[in-house]
């Protein structure tokens, strides 16, 4: 008899889900991954394959975070092997850290 914590992967993989299941890390992730500062004035909105879509409170920050768009992926994806995040999509959003699905915000002007 197979325990639940050695079938789930396998599962998971046999559907096809394995990969953006641990891209779904990403998300619980980003704070600590990216700092309190950043964290503060965004948050990550929605994934889309390997595209995180990050709100941003305000126009200042979103040109600052596309300049720091490549630290930023390199430090969502240290030290992963699978579920990669290949690109990251900033857009305004007057509450970044309160996700397109609960707020209906995603891509609404921020201040």
């Amino acid at each position: 008899m197979s325990r639940v914590g050695e079938l789930v992967p396998r599962v998971l993989e046999q559907a096809g889900v394995a990969e953006q299941v641990e891209r779904v890390k990403a998300l619980a992730d980003w704070e600590p991954r990216v700092g309190e500062g950043i964290a503060a004035v965004t948050g990550p909105l929605r994934l889309s394959g390997s595209t995180l879509v990050v709100g941003v409170r305000s126009s200042a920050w979103l040109m600052e975070l596309n300049v720091m768009r490549r630290e930023i992926l390199a430090r969502l994806n240290a030290g992963r092997s699978r579920g990669r995040i290949d690109k990251l999509v900033f857009v305004l959003a007057q509450d970044p850290g309160a996700g397109e699905e609960r707020s209906g915000a995603a891509g609404a002007p921020g201040a």
